[in-house]
């Protein structure tokens, strides 16, 4: 398979040579979490003045519609300056990470300080909404937060040392099954994600095993890939 990262290519980009590049898409995802946060607390005020709960409220579909759009636009504008900020595709992939994971731990520490919300970790919230809505405890995004920024360090690690990350079929199969297992514990429970019904208990189980089987296939492509001269396989 194509060889995603490589010393040449590497050389000069961050965490090495280009510090403040790393340093400016951190401040660029911290000031994106107010935005999004700020925009989180003017919905409230509309459709949840008396404080945001659980069954959810039907909502002009309309209007679903344009944040699910406003979403969307988030997600492009991380891809956005995670691939101007790197120099290979593994480079971008790990600064995409790393912008993702500070923009949504961020957001929550924003909601805390603008109003004093959630109140626990476990507090339920409403997550994203393509291609249907997620939901699911305030800790459980800050887990997978927290594990893909530990995952884009491995792989910063990894290039910064003049490695290589070369995932084969394998890997890249265990990862996605595990993507969509983190998914499905999000999206499994379709009477409370439509407003319907109160919330289920949560599926830890998919979530951890989802988080497992990421930190596998990426563990596994690492140690393979050690010796850079390794062939595939």
């Amino acid at each position: 398979m194509e060889n995603i990262g490589t010393h040449s290519e590497f050389a000069g980009t961050p965490p090495g040579g280009r510090t403040w590049t790393l340093a400016w898409l951190v401040v660029f995802a911290v000031a994106m979490a107010y935005l999004e946060a700020v925009v989180v607390v003017y919905l409230r005020e509309l459709y949840y003045p008396e404080g945001f709960a659980f069954p959810l409220r039907q909502i002009n579909p309309r209007i679903v519609l344009i944040e699910a759009g406003r979403e969307a636009a988030t997600v492009v504008m991380l891809v956005a300056v995670a691939w101007f900020g790197g120099r290979t595709l593994a480079e971008r992939f790990a600064l995409f990470c790393i912008c993702f994971a500070v923009w949504d731990i961020f957001y929550y520490v924003w909601l805390r300080t603008l109003i004093h919300w959630p109140k626990s970790l476990l507090t339920w919230d409403i997550l994203f909404l393509i291609p249907l809505p997620w939901i699911g405890p305030v800790l459980s995004p800050l887990a997978v937060s927290v594990s893909l920024l530990v995952g884009a360090v491995l792989i910063l690690n990894r290039l910064r040392l003049g490695g290589r990350l070369v995932p084969n079929l394998r890997e890249w199969v265990i990862a996605l099954g595990g993507a969509l297992l983190i998914l499905l514990s999000y999206t499994i429970d379709t009477a409370a994600s439509q407003g319907r019904a109160e919330p289920r208990p949560y599926r830890w189980e998919l979530l951890a095993v989802g988080i497992v089987a990421g930190f596998y296939a990426l563990g596994r492509c690492l140690f393979r890939t050690r010796d850079k001269g390794q062939k595939d396989g």
